[in-house]
């Protein structure tokens, strides 16, 4: 049966967050909605939103993970989450929270931050290709 069990990595930046073996399911959640992995589904590749990422393991039941947005790689029995951060719980209700709080603010305030950096770059082209034609 150890075959037929999923293999489940979490990477952050700097570390691994999680690093399971023996995971009976999983459900991850895209900016299209939420889908399940199981063990004989084909390889696939998915960006993932904020959200909530459940596993299932024989050993601990339902674990659930808050994580940020990044990329879900489902490789054989191999399945690679990388996102920016993560955060466990066994509370659902306070890691829902958590994911609005701190991600998807962090989201806006990187949005932000890019909009104010293009245009920056745009003036800095503008008044280099007025220079140029000088």
């Amino acid at each position: 049966m150890p075959q037929t069990l999923m293999h489940l990595k979490v990477l952050l930046p700097f570390e691994i967050f999680a690093d399971k073996t023996g995971v009976l399911r999983m459900v991850a959640e895209t900016r299209e909605g939420s889908f399940g992995l199981l063990p004989h589904r084909l390889d696939c590749v998915a960006a993932l939103a904020p959200g909530i990422l459940i596993y299932e393991t024989a050993a601990e039941g339902d674990v659930y993970v808050a994580v940020d947005e990044g990329i879900l790689v489902k490789t054989g029995r191999d399945v690679l989450v990388s996102v920016r951060r993560a955060m466990g719980g066994t509370d659902l209700g306070r890691l829902r929270e958590s994911v609005e709080e701190e991600f998807l603010t962090l989201d806006e305030q990187e949005q932000s931050v890019r909009s104010v950096m293009a245009k920056l770059e745009t003036g800095f082209l503008r008044r280099f290709a007025s220079f140029q034609h000088e």
